[in-house]
């Protein structure tokens, strides 16, 4: 079975916006994530934000929603197009662009601050993506991002348990090899220019291996997530970084 299958994105991308659809899940994961990145954002008015694999702009209408001035980019055209028509019919203009996360088409030190959720688990090279993150950022400019830990839990969970048993996710769109532990990234980030890194748990799921079932059970009959941000790394986690030098 092809594993990171990128093409889900594709075919997944006409439902990006249906409230019944199993993405739109993702959707939920706005607020949980903003609480977390809004510690070090208090004001995100005019501030110019950059998406990096925005899918179908979930993050980057919550953004402009808030005033941001925001561009959204994507490996999927499909996405980028449902995202735009999206954006066009509640009136955000956002500045939506397909490519891939290694060679992105902006100028040096142009954005206040970069998200990057549920992604760097999926891109081809991650040095690159880092570094051109911090190349299009401004002085001082901030990185938000959030991905998965590579170990035991994280295989048992993301593709066991979530792909594999209970089909909330579809199977191949993982790779657990591709997961990435908290001082890889951490290490490749001060490499590459980035420091005050700040690093937490996003916890979906419960404590270690202990799953939440209520939170399942609630999730299925509302489609709404519950997240805590707290000290457990051990599945995902989420983060902050800082261009420094």
């Amino acid at each position: 079975m092809k594993r990171n299958n990128l093409e889900f994105y594709d075919e997944s991308a006409d439902a990006w916006w249906q409230e019944e659809s199993k993405i739109y899940a993702l959707y939920h994961l706005n607020k949980p994530r903003f609480e977390f990145f809004d510690r070090y954002i208090s004001n995100w008015q005019g501030l110019r934000v950059l998406d990096v694999g925005c899918g179908g702009g979930f993050s980057c209408e919550f953004m402009a929603e808030r005033g941001a001035v925001v561009s959204g980019l994507d490996q999927s055209a499909k996405c980028i197009e449902i995202a735009q028509k999206h954006a066009e019919s509640k009136g955000f203009a956002i500045d939506y662009k397909s490519g891939l996360a290694e060679t992105m088409p902006y100028e040096a030190n142009t954005f206040d601050a970069a998200i990057c959720v549920d992604v760097l688990e999926h891109v081809a090279d991650v040095n690159k993506v880092i570094a051109e993150i911090h190349r299009f950022l401004k002085p001082n400019g901030l990185f938000f991002f959030d991905t998965i830990n590579r170990n035991f839990k994280s295989k048992f969970v993301m593709i066991w348990l979530m792909e594999n048993i209970l089909g909330e996710i579809k199977r191949g769109v993982h790779d657990w090899n591709k997961f990435i532990k908290p001082e890889e990234v951490t290490k490749i980030m001060t490499e590459r220019g980035f420091g005050n890194i700040d690093i937490k748990g996003f916890d979906l799921f419960g404590e270690a291996l202990k799953l939440n079932i209520d939170s399942y059970r609630e999730y299925k009959k509302t489609g709404m997530v519950q997240v805590k941000i707290n000290d457990d790394t051990s599945i995902m986690y989420i983060g902050k970084a800082e261009k420094v030098t």
